[in-house]
């Protein structure tokens, strides 16, 4: 799995360069897209459907993005009726205007031309990054072990990187989710070393058929 390796220290070059306002990726085919620019005391900084920042504090309500909390580095809103936490660098969260089918995901490229979202696996939420390389879903260590996944008891593997063969873990995850559509029982690959993003390999691309024109890749389940 040469790729797993290669990405993480591209990424982690491209996280170091790029400010929250460039990393951009849109998960979900929606009416509303809302990101977290910045945090001015007790305020946040929101930019709805790609409007200027805007400051709203608790209780305030934009555009139907309804804000409930405001954190040192994120905050919790309601869009659509739906409730959703957003993180600084995070890429915009989108949201159906009916709370989504289910079976329909459209994601933008970033500046960089990757496709790039926030979901959650297992119910905790992630950063994901499409990787159409790699045949599984990729997690760096660090980021599994904040799941509290027990991969140590799940299958040995053997890794090729960039600084030789390493030893990484083939499990299966209850549920992958990006949008509103949710994937049961996929298999991913422990690494051993961090990485900035978790790939979105070919266990869970499989189930869904992709469409991809230009800076536009829509994935539809099967």
């Amino acid at each position: 799995m040469p790729s797993f390796r290669r990405h993480a220290l591209r990424f982690l070059t491209a996280v170091a360069l790029l400010s929250s306002a460039t990393l951009l990726g849109v998960p979900l085919h929606a009416e509303q897209a809302v990101a977290l620019s910045g945090i001015l005391g007790s305020k946040a900084l929101l930019v709805i459907n790609g409007s200027p920042p805007r400051s709203m504090a608790e209780g305030d309500v934009h555009q139907g993005v309804k804000v409930l909390s405001v954190g040192r580095e994120d905050a919790v809103v309601e869009v659509n009726g739906q409730r959703r936490n957003l993180r600084l660098g995070e890429a915009p969260l989108s949201v159906g205007s009916l709370g989504g089918s289910g079976r329909r995901v459209t994601l933008l490229a970033d500046g960089r031309g990757h496709f790039v979202g926030s979901g959650t696996i297992n119910g905790r939420s992630m950063d994901f990054l499409v990787d159409t390389g790699a045949s599984m879903v990729g997690i760096g260590r660090p980021d599994a072990d904040r799941l509290g996944l027990n991969y140590q008891k799940g299958q040995p593997v053997r890794l090729s990187t960039a600084n030789g063969i390493a030893q990484g873990w083939r499990i299966k995850l209850d549920s992958v989710r990006i949008g509103d559509v949710e994937v049961f029982g996929v298999e991913a690959i422990v690494t051993p070393q961090p990485m900035p993003f978790v790939l979105l390999g070919n266990s869970f691309l499989t189930e869904f058929q992709m469409t991809r024109m230009n800076d536009r890749m829509v994935l539809e389940k099967r």
